[in-house]
């Protein structure tokens, strides 16, 4: 009797020591897993900064701007443009179909917007973006980096080449979006003037860095406006643009898949010695810090000569900034390592300061009531015009030139798009990034065209 009881007390510790080791590991995994998870949360990233220095950086400036204490200076608009770019910018990257639309644009354009119409941003915050907007200029110094650096960054091969045989889609696409949009504007109430000047030209013009940003400061000072008050005009076309282009790049991926005797499948050109020809890698030089602030000498310099000889031609010194420095990259009287430095120069501020700069923009030149006012229905008809005309164009266009119908629509397409993001976007849409050289021509000297043309004939007609 007493060795069965005693057996019994042996099975009863050895199910309670089971039971405590069971729940000990039970105990240990739960901790691992809480570790994981903390560990995981500590490797988050808002854009490039850990998200626990992201935190700190934010609560500093947010505390500081709610007891007035952000320095109306450049110190103090930077602070307040580069916390809220680099969040919207992260956050328009990660959100499903948003991000394949351009969403870090659309957020960073627009949230800032809704801040000041609701006054989230405070009076002290506002006076800080303004300085560094308008009064240190930053806008100007943007516009320079990126349209001197990126032109002088271009192979010069793509440049020529890629211009010769873009030439005529261009071309083509860009009359028949231009008599598309016009004709869509008289049907809707729109007149031509309006409708060409401030729908057409803004989705053509190469996206708002190098396209709408200029397009603004030309027309302001032909029409005696300020640019402020045309950028919200200007924009909205721009963006809605964007987003037809793409839906057209993924309309024209589903056709090639059903119909592959119209499929390049990312080449442009029935040819396998003209595509070589795109195929070569752009300029990757190692990041030298004294060429690139040779390159912010480049920029400023071609900035001030464009103003230099407005006063003698009457183009608008932003419009002729374009001009010289294609000039520059064609005739290649540059040193090559001073072209480097720009494009160098050029990568930093368009990674480091886009969104931040859509932030500044959002905040002081798009005011929702005014952005209210400009979209419509009639509006957003004569932007679907206007890229299903280029668009369409560039597909009838490559039958007849020996260039796959659906490369050439996508290509023409990203005369459509918001510059370099836009581009990345359609292509991505379209599952066709080799196309990016082209692209690149399309978009950059196309948008550049167009602004140029666009203010000669305003002034023209003004």
């Amino acid at each position: 009797m007493s060795q069965n009881l005693l057996q019994l007390r042996q099975i009863a510790f050895g199910g309670v020591y089971v039971a405590n080791t069971q729940q000990l590991k039970s105990i240990t995994n739960d901790s691992d897993n809480n570790k994981s998870v903390f560990r995981k949360i500590l490797s988050w990233k808002i854009g490039v900064i850990d998200l626990p220095v992201y935190i700190v950086l934010a609560a500093i400036i947010l505390t500081a701007a709610y007891f007035n204490k952000i320095p109306a200076n450049m110190l103090g608009g930077f602070a307040v443009i580069m916390i809220l770019g680099i969040f919207l910018g992260d956050v328009g990257q990660r959100i499903p179909i948003l991000k394949d639309i351009g969403g870090p644009a659309i957020l960073s354009l627009f949230v800032p917007s809704f801040l000041v119409f609701f006054h989230v941003l405070n009076p002290n915050s506002l006076e800080a973006v303004t300085s560094l907007m308008k009064t240190s200029n930053f806008l100007y110094f943007y516009i320079s980096a990126l349209v001197v650096g990126s032109i002088l960054g271009m192979q010069r091969t793509v440049l020529v080449q890629g211009l010769i045989r873009m030439f005529v889609p261009l071309v083509a696409g860009t009359i028949t979006a231009v008599a598309a949009g016009i004709l869509v504007g008289l049907l809707v109430g729109y007149t031509p003037h309006h409708s060409f000047f401030f729908i057409i030209v803004p989705i053509i013009a190469g996206g708002v860095g190098e396209g709408i940003l200029p397009l603004s400061i030309a027309y302001s000072q032909i029409l005696g406006v300020s640019a402020e008050s045309l950028i919200s005009q200007l924009i909205p076309a721009a963006v809605i643009g964007n987003v037809i282009a793409i839906i057209c790049a993924g309309a024209m991926k589903k056709l090639g898949e059903k119909r592959p005797e119209l499929n390049g499948n990312g080449r442009l050109v029935k040819s396998k010695e003209a595509n070589e020809i795109f195929e070569q890698p752009d300029m990757d030089t190692k990041v030298d810090f004294s060429l690139m602030g040779a390159g912010v000498l480049v920029a400023c310099t071609t900035f001030i000569f464009g103003g230099l000889l407005e006063s003698f031609v009457h183009i608008p010194g932003p419009i002729l900034m374009i001009v010289l420095a294609a000039l520059i990259k064609y005739l290649n009287v540059m040193p090559q390592h001073l072209q480097n430095g720009s494009q160098q120069f050029y990568k930093f501020v368009s990674k480091s300061f886009t969104w931040p700069l859509m932030v500044g923009l959002g905040i002081l030149y798009i005011p929702l009531d005014d952005v209210a006012t400009v979209i419509s229905i009639p509006f957003v008809c004569v932007c679907i015009a206007v890229v299903l005309g280029m668009v369409g164009s560039g597909y009838f266009v490559g039958k007849f030139m020996n260039m796959y119908p659906v490369e050439s629509a996508i290509v023409t397409g990203c005369h459509s798009g918001l510059g370099g993001t836009g581009d990345v976007a359609i292509l991505s849409a379209s599952g066709r990034m080799g196309l990016m050289p082209f692209a690149q021509v399309s978009t950059r000297l196309g948008g550049a065209a167009t602004v140029i043309c666009a203010t000669i004939l305003l002034r023209m007609f003004t």
